[in-house]
């Protein structure tokens, strides 16, 4: 076993390779950009090495430092976690050159694997189903759209390189087929180098399930499957395993391919094969294909370490080591269910964008195993990904998981970011997923019932008014009156509304409080505070603001009347940027005529890209960015006027 490992890697996957290596009484080395001199991997850590700027290409993405630092610090093999350089050929070469082991495959096996079309050719020569579609060389966009037709649509286009959704559109008409691979190859340029596609025929009712195997080089076993069909802009938000629904034909069907494929590049280390299933006549074993097998450990590699009690990177230090595979397959069996929840620093009902901003206030659920590369106090920056953690729960049943994974979510507090917490309580209770009928477009074709509206509750106003008027604690009640209990006010802000409430202070323990013209007694209970006999909601100030946390947490605004007025009648002409990000490609000039809904920039932030378009009928005054600006949250890009203004 190696004494010192390093990881190239940050955040919570960095965490969690730590966190076994250590036990295991492995020396970790951490490496750390500007943005994340103070990050929690860092701190964790046996050693620390700095190896460059913020953004990922001028210190994450630099094989040479990180391999520079393991070689400083006397590490003897590297980790790579995913994303980054997880999946790069090269860098296993030149670590292997460099007298080090990689904890992963062999860049053979990754190349065989990281070209789509090439992998599915390959995939096809072993024995395992494939999608149909084109997966060629010639990328002429005439071909491509040609090819697409002769699949027939709808069709996904899919970067060759790379996943997690980047490079990736789907296409229901020839019409719209220019536009999205336009786009589809920018994004596929910017997050992988590589603006390469294939086409893929896209399944009506489909299923994202992948299996998890892992090999020595010789053989491989399988860890069973996930399904991961809980998605939302091709990207995974609530995973679980085992599938629901799933028969042992159609477990060993697709446990059988997945070893195929992984023994037919020899691969050594964890591994995930991905299938995409059609589910329109429940699980069968001739409805599977095969998609892509990603080459690293999953996001989602907890929920199979729950139902099958390996540690999977333990196995990936011990095959790496040179040890044989800890079970053989028969070894191996499920015990009961697990779900995975991503928490995002994202604004759902404003199409899922990320968001940015300081975690003032970070609490979990105690009985939940949490993944997680940030504490209270840290940034979410516009650098990397934006999650926040993953929540795994583990249950007898699927139904005893996902109860107690709904209450971990209720249970989870999280202030001073936009979060998607509200949305994953949502969909947890949806009563598709609740019974297992599940496809990759149940979140879009729900999505309105998936976004709870912000309605603010007298409860949630009491709760945030006691944070606001410093009520909340026995210690914080002081002053009298002569005659008539000491009243107060508050005003409060939800959105554009403004919230007033008043308050009247019996004692320590009892208040009576206004809102909305009822008046409702709150009585403390214990160290808990009740309105009408129920609980109040928790809630944390933090600055202007107030998080009242539930499973849908509502953000009050602590008001300032003066203000609110100074800043009224404010100019909604001007396209604002969403986020902080990269200004990809601008389609507007002074002059133009714009119809509501035309696009007209496009901003690239944490390597997707998004939209930005006209809210209404207008001409374009002022175009005040340029393509490739860097801009921060709200900086103005572009001005509409209405026709007439114009001279």
């Amino acid at each position: 076993m190696f004494d010192k490992i390093l990881i190239a890697n940050r955040g919570e996957i960095a965490c969690r390779v730590m966190q076994t290596a250590q036990s295991m009484g492995v020396a970790c080395v951490a490496v750390y950009s500007d943005a994340d001199k103070d990050a929690r991997h860092v701190q964790m850590a046996d050693d620390a090495i700095h190896i460059g700027g913020a953004a990922p290409a001028d210190s994450y993405l630099l094989g040479e430092r990180i391999i520079g630092a393991a070689r400083a610090t006397g590490a003897q093999a590297i980790h790579p976690g995913y994303g980054f350089l997880s999946e790069n050929p090269d860098f296993v070469e030149a670590v292997e050159a460099a007298g080090l082991t990689f904890i992963g495959p062999s860049a053979t096996a990754i190349r065989a694997m990281g070209l789509k079309g090439a992998a599915k050719v390959k995939m096809e020569t072993a024995g395992v189903p494939v999608v149909p579609g084109y997966h060629g060389a010639n990328q002429d966009a005439d071909h491509l759209a040609r090819a697409a037709a002769d699949i027939g649509y709808p069709v996904l286009i899919k970067a060759v390189a790379g996943g997690g959704g980047k490079g990736m559109r789907l296409v229901a008409q020839a019409a719209e087929f220019t536009d999205a691979l336009d786009s589809a190859r920018r994004e596929a340029e910017a997050a992988f180098g590589n603006p390469a596609v294939l086409i893929e025929k896209f399944v009506q009712q489909p299923r994202h399930i992948e299996v998890q195997v892992f090999g020595d080089g010789t053989r491989a076993v399988h860890l069973f499957e996930r399904d991961c069909s809980l998605q939302r802009r091709h990207q995974k938000v609530i995973e679980e395993a085992p599938a629901p629904g799933m028969t042992d034909d159609m477990r060993r069907a697709m446990g059988q391919a997945a070893v195929r494929a992984a023994e037919s590049i020899g691969y050594a280390g964890a591994g995930t094969v991905e299938f995409i299933v059609d589910a329109s006549d429940g699980l069968r074993p001739d409805r599977f294909w095969f998609m892509e097998m990603n080459t690293r450990l999953q996001v989602e590699h907890p929920v199979t370490e729950a139902i099958t009690g390996v540690d999977l990177v333990a196995w990936q230090l011990r095959v790496a080591a040179g040890e044989p595979l800890p079970l053989a397959q028969e070894d191996l069996t499920i015990s009961g269910h697990a779900f995975e929840a991503r928490i995002y620093a994202e604004d759902v009902p404003a199409g899922f964008l990320p968001a940015t901003g300081t975690l003032s206030h970070l609490t979990f659920a105690s009985d939940a195993r949490v993944d997680s590369g940030v504490r209270a106090g840290d940034e979410i920056s516009p650098w990397y990904d934006p999650m926040i953690a993953k929540l795994t729960i583990h249950g007898e049943t699927r139904a005893i998981a996902l109860a107690r994974m709904r209450q971990a979510l209720a249970q989870t507090q999280i202030a001073g970011v936009i979060t998607n917490l509200s949305f994953l309580s949502a969909l947890s209770a949806h009563p598709g997923f609740a019974a297992g009928d599940v496809d990759t477009g149940l979140i879009e074709r729900d999505r309105a019932q998936l976004i709870p509206q912000m309605t603010a509750t007298a409860a949630h106003v009491i709760a945030a008014g006691q944070q606001v008027l410093g009520l909340a604690d026995r210690e914080a009640y002081c002053g009298f009156t002569l005659w008539a209990p000491l009243e107060r006010r508050v005003e409060l802000m939800l959105g554009e509304d403004v919230i007033e409430a008043w308050v009247a202070i019996h004692s320590a323990d009892h208040q009576s409080w206004r809102v909305a013209g009822e008046t409702i007694d709150a009585h403390r209970a214990g160290p808990q505070w009740q309105a009408n006999g129920r609980n109040l909601p928790t809630a944390f100030q933090y600055g202007g603001h107030v998080t009242v946390f539930g499973p849908t947490s509502i953000v009050f605004d602590v008001s300032d009347p003066l203000d609110r007025q100074s800043s009224a009648g404010g100019d909604d002409t001007v396209i604002a940027a969403p986020m902080p990000g990269l200004v990809k490609a601008l389609f507007a000039e002074p002059g133009q005529n714009v119809k509501q809904g035309e696009r007209l920039a496009i901003l690239e932030a944490m390597k997707m890209e998004h939209a930005l378009l006209a809210a209404r009928d207008g001409v374009v005054k002022e175009v005040m960015v340029k393509a490739q600006d860097q801009v921060t949250v709200g900086a103005p890009l572009i001005q509409l006027v209405a026709a007439e203004e114009t001279p």
